[in-house]
């Protein structure tokens, strides 16, 4: 954190002059490449063991959130939605994932639906509530994948596990209180956010606290590879703000919950142990409470709902952290640097990570200055993994 923190001072010291030539130099959408586990590019393995997919997640920016007030650092026309969304469609078309997590999707049904259709994905979509207008989607080849069953999340559910009768002062009656002493741990408001204005009412009341409008997708599917494997994929977007950290880590045990459930259901239905991928926007860097529930199961903290069942969640381990260790960013801005999304498994002999999506250095030319521009269409970058399903001996 430190580190990217210099980086920052480092770039605002930069004249305005040398910033624009670089831009203009990067002008195409960056070309990334997924890197072995082993130390060299993936294309250059051996002949692997078993079925190999890959996925990715990206917080590609919505729409809706873009102003020039909020990314004054970025050229203004890589701002525009056109240039925007057809840099984002080059930038999926050219990683090629089997499997796309994407966070705040605005422009669905008009934009992304029909032409990832072109591309041959087909996708599930869950659009966040309240007045918001962008969600979460999850597309999937599907000459790869077979949709078996999907799932929805709205994390405004939470509300109703606040029993009846609580009040802001009654802290018998429920967890969802912030620890002060996470505040300072947890990630900084982005630099010009986009949810920095919202009217988020009494932020004492508990249920006022839950209902933060986001929500998350779990979906079932079956490869169609001779192994006809099953492997449940979520996909989620938590909310931002460092101050209700609790909020956060009451959302994550939720999808925990939930998917633990949903795996049940999978297996019951199909006479089957599914693999088990989670992928999304978390909102909270490594060492936040979330992050350490996220890979542990077992918070460090009061901030969790009494009311949910307390049986084990699902195992989870970061496919960054286990191979080359977390990024030390994905969002990348003058405002703020850090990483924030992850792509996380459960381990098992069936499955191993075999490659990850390598990430531009802080000192990249075509991130200099920050982002969203013409090579990065959003804050945020994409990132990916290479798993294979390694076939069982008889």
């Amino acid at each position: 954190m430190l580190k990217a923190l210099g980086a920052r001072a480092v770039l605002c010291s930069n004249s305005s002059s040398s910033t624009s030539v670089v831009r203009k130099m990067s002008s195409a959408p960056a070309s990334r490449k997924f890197v072995s586990v082993e130390g060299s590019d993936i294309h250059s393995r051996s002949k692997p063991d078993g079925f190999r997919f890959s996925l990715v997640s990206y917080n590609i920016l919505a729409q809706v959130y873009v102003k020039s007030s909020s990314f004054p650092h970025s050229p203004s026309s890589s701002l525009k939605w056109k240039p925007r969304s057809n840099t984002i469609l080059e930038v999926l078309k050219d990683l090629g994932a089997d499997f796309f997590c994407l966070q705040e999707v605005d422009e669905f049904e008009s934009f992304y639906k029909g032409n990832m259709q072109n591309l041959g994905y087909s996708s599930i979509y869950m659009k966040r509530s309240g007045q918001k207008r962008d969600g979460c989607g999850l597309f999937y080849k599907h000459d790869c994948a077979e949709l078996l069953l999907e799932e929805k999340i709205e994390y405004n559910d939470l509300v109703k596990s606040i029993p009846d009768g609580n009040s802001s002062n009654d802290d018998d009656h429920t967890n969802i209180q912030t620890v002060h002493a996470d505040k300072q741990k947890d990630v900084e408001p982005k630099n010009g956010s986009k949810s920095n204005t919202e009217d988020r009412g009494d932020p004492n009341d508990p249920r006022v606290r839950l209902k933060r409008d986001c929500v998350g997708i779990m979906a079932a599917f079956k490869f169609k590879d001779p192994s006809r494997h099953i492997v449940i994929v979520a996909n989620t977007h938590l909310y931002w703000d460092p101050e209700w950290a609790d909020v956060k880590l009451a959302q994550a045990k939720y999808l925990l919950f939930r998917l633990a459930k949903f795996k049940t259901l999978v297996s019951d239905r199909y006479e089957c142990i599914p693999e088990v991928i989670v992928a999304g926007d978390f909102n909270s860097q490594p060492g936040d409470t979330v992050y350490q529930y996220l890979v542990s199961g077992n918070p460090s903290s009061n901030l969790m709902l009494n009311c949910l069942d307390e049986s084990p969640p699902i195992p989870l381990c970061s496919v960054y952290a286990s191979t080359r260790g977390e990024p030390p960013f994905t969002n990348y801005t003058p405002g703020f640097t850090g990483t924030l999304d992850y792509i996380l498994f459960s381990p098992s002999d069936h499955i191993k990570p075999i490659s990850f999506l390598e990430l531009p250095d802080s000192d990249a030319a075509d991130i200099v200055g920050g982002l969203p521009n013409f090579s990065y269409p959003s804050d945020h970058l994409p990132i990916g993994a290479e798993f294979e399903i390694i076939k069982e001996e008889f």
